[in-house]
């Protein structure tokens, strides 16, 4: 497997650089690359390796430039000291999303990633969908389609687990932390606010119950009749701070739940 590296930080380099040569005798390194102008050149004259290890900012800019300047045919694994691009990366049909300092673990995971999905999907398996993603990004649309968060990504240890919107339960807030329930009850901290997470979500999926809490429908047990045409809403899986809606939202509460 050929592997393509591209970071500027000469130490961080050599560390992947190593790490990578440590996984298997099979990988090698084609190249090590320091900025975006490097490997659009780069890869307009090479062949494209199997796989592409790329940190993210760069001495010239985001290394997101490179896909909008050249043709990129092989999978990506990002690796950065932030995580603040973790969704863009993602979305971007990347294999992982490692942060520094690289966890040997965590790549040797990435790798056994990706040689699993090129086993099932073969020469299939490419960056197209990343590169269209892209070309839609950079075109002007003059048809304004809503478009909400189907997926998040939250951090477990020195990794990024990805939720889909379909397995989450509800948010809600606690000790000024947004917390994220999944339907079999874990739990994880993101990185929104509900109000922000509000203006995301799908309102067909997703109803802002009350100030501390949006509730997913199959996340809503039962509904009680409570004091002053409120209502207090039973919760699965089960929490113990009471989920009271208002009178003035319980209309809505009503008819989002019968739709």
């Amino acid at each position: 497997m050929n592997v393509l590296i591209i970071e500027d930080e000469p130490a961080a380099a050599r560390q992947l650089q190593r790490l990578v040569s440590e996984q298997a005798t099979a990988i090698q390194v084609v190249g090590v690359l320091d900025s975006i102008e490097s490997a659009v050149d780069w890869f307009t004259r090479h062949p494209h390796p199997d796989l592409l290890l790329l940190d993210i900012e760069l001495s010239d800019g985001q290394s997101f430039d490179i896909f909008t300047q050249v043709t990129v045919t092989c999978p990506v694994i990002f690796t950065t000291a932030y995580d603040e691009y973790a969704l863009r990366a993602f979305e971007l049909n990347s294999i992982d999303y490692l942060l520094k300092p690289i966890n040997p673990v965590a790549l040797q995971r990435a790798l056994e990633k990706f040689g699993q999905l090129k086993q099932t999907y073969g020469e299939k398996f490419s960056t197209s969908r990343l590169e269209q993603l892209i070309r839609d990004l950079s075109q002007p649309s003059s048809v304004v389609t809503p478009s909400y968060r189907e997926r998040f990504l939250v951090r477990l240890g020195q990794r990024l687990l990805p939720i889909e919107a379909t397995d989450i339960a509800y948010f809600y807030t606690h000790n000024k932390l947004s917390l994220l329930k999944t339907r079999d009850d874990r739990q994880y901290t993101v990185d929104y606010s509900l109000d922000e997470l509000e203006q995301s979500l799908n309102p067909r999926q997703f109803y802002r119950a009350n100030r501390q809490f949006i509730i997913s429908h199959k996340a809503v047990e039962k509904v009680h009749l409570y004091f002053t045409s409120k209502l207090k809403l039973s919760l699965q899986p089960p929490i113990e701070e009471e989920v009271i809606v208002s009178k003035e939202r319980a209309g809505a509460l009503r008819k989002w739940l019968g739709e």
